[in-house]
Order: C-alpha cells, then structure tokens, then sequence
C-alpha cells in the first residue's frame, strides 16, 4: 500500500549539482533518488530533502521524505534502493513516517561542519573533501570571532533568506576543531540562509589570516550588510551533518 517514508543519507556531492532537481542534463541527489524509486515503483516518486545543499556540497545526515507503493517491508526497500542508486548515494536509515511530515518545514535544528585542510602543500586525496589553505591560521582567535554567533541575531552579513526576507536565525553553537592539519568548523542553527555556512567560513578564515582583526568580523556581521563579508569558502569542504526534529 502507499506509505509516506523518512530516510536518513549520506552523499558525495563532488559529481552533483547540488541536492535540488535541475533540468536533466544536470545531475543532482534528488534527481538520483527519484530515478531510484520510480524504478521501484514503476510510476514517479518526488523526493523531498531536509536541505538544498548546493554544487559540490557533501551531507552525513540529509534527511528526506518520499511516498511509494511498496509491498515488501522497510528493510527491503532500503536494500533496494541502495541497490539501484549510484555508488556515492546512500540510504543509512530508512522507517516509516506520518503523512504529516515534512523534512524542512518539521526541522527543528540542523548542523553543518566545514573542513580546512591547512597545510603549506595542498592534498590531492583531500582536494574534493576540503578547502586547501596554505598559510598559517590562528585558530584561537577564528573561535573568539565565532563566539559572537551563537544567539538570535539578523545574519544578512552571510547570506540571503531561502525564501521571503527574513534573515534572522537563531544560532546554537559555532565553534572550530584542530586535529593537527585539519580545521574543523562546527555550526548549529535552527535554519540556514543561502551560503550562509560558507560565507561566515570565508570571514573566520581572514581573521585566522590576519588579513580582519576579530573586531573586523564583529563590524562585518553587525552591519547587515552583504557586500561585508568575506569571500565564500569553495563548497568542497561543506557537509551537512544532522537535523533534528521533534
């Protein structure tokens, strides 16, 4: 019978343009789940996704949602699925869900984490999965920037609203991580503006520099003003962790 489903994935967004469905010469995760699943199914399946990440952006814990006529029990399906998508998309949970749900309008909470690889020789290995910088970063004073984060606060310096023109967010937590060359930034926010994660990425990364002092980033984010920011970090080095709901 028809049954609405929650999946939880995990994709290498290098060879996609994105998460959201393009026009078909344009591949993209949601465009491969569907093909996926109306296979299955024999009639089309629209996939709905927790987040738009965008070209060259990887996820952990995407989460979607989908409805399909299946008769052979939730681990089967998961097993065939996996086994009819494309070796960098995978289905890590899958169970049934409510025909209420909805994977971004129900979130609560998301996170996001992005990758620096600092070192003054780049990495071939890690070249799709981080943002190769070569100079030295002061990662004590890009944590004393990002402490100004968490809060509710107007964050237009970093990107623009989804949809409408709200760009008010309430941040959680924003911190990095050094695990010898690797920087790790953490962020956690009830919603995400369009290359919210990134641009905030590019502006630590010039207080990490030297090039902005850390009152420079809080000038920056204050002013609301989007020409403020500093250069979008590559999308390479973004993934979406987790989202939360109810």
């Amino acid at each position: 019978m028809t049954q609405k489903y929650r999946a939880r994935i995990e994709y290498d967004g290098t060879a996609y343009y994105g998460f959201q469905r393009q026009r078909d010469e344009y591949p993209t995760i949601q465009g491969e789940l569907e093909q996926a699943l109306s296979h299955l199914a024999q009639q089309p399946v629209t996939v709905i996704g927790a987040g738009r990440t965008d070209s060259g952006v990887h996820a952990l814990g995407q989460v979607i949602s989908f409805t399909i006529d299946w008769r052979h029990g939730v681990d089967a399906l998961q097993r065939a699925l996996n086994a009819n998508l494309p070796e960098d998309i995978v289905v890590l949970q899958l169970e049934t869900a409510t025909a209420a749900f909805h994977p971004r309008f129900d979130a609560r909470r998301r996170a996001y984490v992005y990758h620096i690889y600092n070192a003054p020789v780049r990495s071939p290995i890690r070249r799709q999965y981080s943002w190769h910088v070569a100079v030295p970063l002061d990662v004590v004073a890009m944590n004393e920037a990002a402490a100004y984060l968490p809060g509710t606060h107007d964050l237009a310096t970093f990107g623009q609203p989804p949809q409408g023109d709200n760009s008010v967010r309430q941040v959680f937590r924003a911190e990095w991580q050094r695990d010898e060359a690797l920087l790790s930034f953490y962020i956690e926010a009830n919603a995400f503006l369009y290359r919210m994660v990134r641009s905030i990425v590019g502006s630590l990364k010039l207080v990490g520099d030297g090039s902005w002092q850390v009152s420079d980033f809080v000038a920056a984010f204050a002013s609301g003003d989007r020409s403020r920011s500093g250069t979008v970090a590559p999308a390479v080095g973004l993934y979406l962790v987790s989202v939360w709901y109810e």
